[in-house]
């Protein structure tokens, strides 16, 4: 599925975030304080965008990650003119926006992701 373009069913909260490039609550997403070892994949298509070596505690309020699977993520200057949002290079799902220069981690990079756009796949499930 991680090659394909075609997309799940959405909720409509899901698709207020995915689609129409909202933003969930800080602090109430699953994956926000969520530490288990695995890899966070792409609500709508299910391609693989984060692994859990990667996610940080930025106290921000949301999933928090210094570093992307390797051409999973998309950038592009969010329409305030101030981000940078950051896309699911497969399908085009909203997932958040991405900084730099924070100096949270030594990669000073942070996405900032709403949980709402991923799901988990823990490394203990086999494939």
């Amino acid at each position: 599925m991680e090659s394909s373009k075609q997309s799940m069913k959405l909720t409509p909260e899901e698709e207020q975030v995915i689609v129409n490039k909202g933003t969930e609550m800080a602090f109430t997403g699953k994956y926000y304080a969520f530490w288990e070892k695995g890899t966070y994949v792409c609500k709508r298509c299910g391609a693989k965008l984060y692994r859990s070596e990667n996610k940080f505690e930025a106290g921000c309020g949301w999933p928090s990650f210094d570093d992307e699977i390797p051409g999973a993520v998309k950038r592009f200057p969010d329409s305030d003119g101030m981000r940078t949002e950051i896309q699911c290079a497969n399908c085009g799902a909203h997932l958040g926006h991405v900084f730099t220069g924070e100096q949270f981690t030594l990669k000073n990079t942070r996405h900032c992701v709403n949980s709402i756009s991923m799901s988990f796949i823990p490394d203990n499930i086999e494939k």
